[in-house]
């Protein structure tokens, strides 16, 4: 198992909020959380790390400039997507099995031992319990994704997107092709979730669920950060 953390985005709707500072090196207390993350990914036997990196690299790359992490650069962050930093980093994307990740998830431990625990393939992860405030939503039924997007309605949402998918070995070949093939018809506005959603209609994509308790949190807002502060402020004095 290896796992490759998307980086290379500016965080537009905090960016000002957090002095300007790359979303996952926000301070979440005893460390940043982009340091937690690989803390994490470590801890659950996963050493095979990469990272994409653009918006201030090397404030990111200085931070982790003790971990054997692989960067990968996005020259481009500025007037792209995720799905070209993606691109940038393909030649990771073989070999074994791929965590695909946004770094700017906070996740407790129990959540990413849910996620290794998973067996579909591919499958991208839910939390049920965020059907309401959720930002990026998802509606699935009997473990497939049908719909997604930020304005699914109420009705039609089953969960909020967790920031993280899996991917096996196998399917590697066939998500790259994908990906490819996306790059040369120039879609660059895309999401690198964006290759997975494409084959909606044609393969089954699973959507594994967080079970309800455990915590996650992508900063995208000062409410966001502010929870993951609450949470980790909790851990510490327990």
């Amino acid at each position: 198992m290896k796992a490759l953390l998307m980086a290379a985005g500016l965080g537009s709707r905090i960016n000002e909020q957090i002095d300007g500072i790359p979303k996952c090196t926000v301070d979440i207390g005893n460390q940043t959380l982009i340091e937690n993350t690989i803390t994490e990914l470590k801890r659950n036997g996963i050493e095979e790390i990469a990272m994409v990196v653009g918006y201030q690299a090397n404030v990111i790359i200085k931070q982790l400039r003790d971990e054997p992490i692989r960067f990968y650069h996005n020259p481009f962050y500025d007037r792209t997507n995720s799905i070209v930093s993606l691109w940038f980093a393909r030649d990771f994307l073989q070999g074994s099995d791929c965590l695909l990740l946004n770094a700017d998830v906070y996740f407790e431990s129990k959540v990413l031992e849910v996620v290794l625990q998973e067996t579909t393939c591919p499958v991208m992860f839910a939390d049920p319990v965020r059907r309401y405030e959720g930002d990026y939503k998802f509606g699935y039924e009997n473990g497939l994704l049908l719909r997604h997007g930020k304005g699914l309605s109420l009705e039609e949402t089953t969960g909020e997107y967790v920031g993280i998918a899996k991917l096996q070995e196998s399917f590697l070949p066939i998500f790259l092709r994908r990906l490819q093939r996306l790059i040369q018809e120039k879609q660059y506005d895309l999401w690198w979730e964006n290759v997975l959603y494409s084959f909606l209609g044609e393969k089954n994509v699973y959507v594994a669920q967080i079970p309800p308790g455990l915590f996650w949190a992508e900063v995208d807002t000062w409410e966001d950060y502010r929870r993951i502060l609450e949470f980790t402020n909790h851990l510490a004095h327990r």
